[in-house]
């Protein structure tokens, strides 16, 4: 009867504290077909998205940095980490030009309007976006865009 009462205590305290403390998954949001234009377009929030392959070697070397990406950036606001799957959502990267994986593209306001070439580690990766996040944030895009 102890044996079962620990358990089952045992059990109890598990699932009390999983729904209590934060879930230790990044917030990196998978994007379709269906939910990209719109996700995009969302006013006032920057989209940094990764654009890969299941089968990429580059892809698979990355490993967690996408979530830990994501882990990074949690709390700041008006920035969102996506994911788009080319081998399923291949009308999607048609449509955004990508020709190589992995590709990390920045979006706002249902634009592209910055590409990421740098070093692949995620403080590389978030300054970048916050960087770009700013400019947003401080109506440079815009004008930038108008140079190009």
């Amino acid at each position: 009867m102890t044996v079962r009462c620990s358990s089952f205590l045992l059990v109890f305290l598990l699932f009390s504290c999983s729904c209590i403390l934060p879930s230790a998954r990044a917030e990196v949001i998978t994007l379709t077909a269906d939910t990209f234009a719109d996700k995009v377009k969302e006013k006032s929030t920057v989209w940094f998205v990764q654009f890969c392959v299941p089968w990429c070697k580059y892809c698979k070397k990355l490993g967690s940095l996408w979530e830990d990406l994501g882990r990074a950036v949690e709390g700041e606001d008006e920035i969102e980490i996506g994911q788009v799957d080319c081998s399923t959502s291949k009308s999607v990267c048609t449509k955004v030009d990508i020709h190589s994986y992995p590709t990390f593209k920045v979006f706002y306001d249902g634009e592209e309007f910055a590409k990421y070439k740098g070093t692949k580690d995620v403080e590389s990766l978030k300054a970048f976006v916050l960087e770009e996040a700013e400019k947003a944030a401080s109506g440079q895009l815009v004008d930038d865009k108008d140079e190009l």
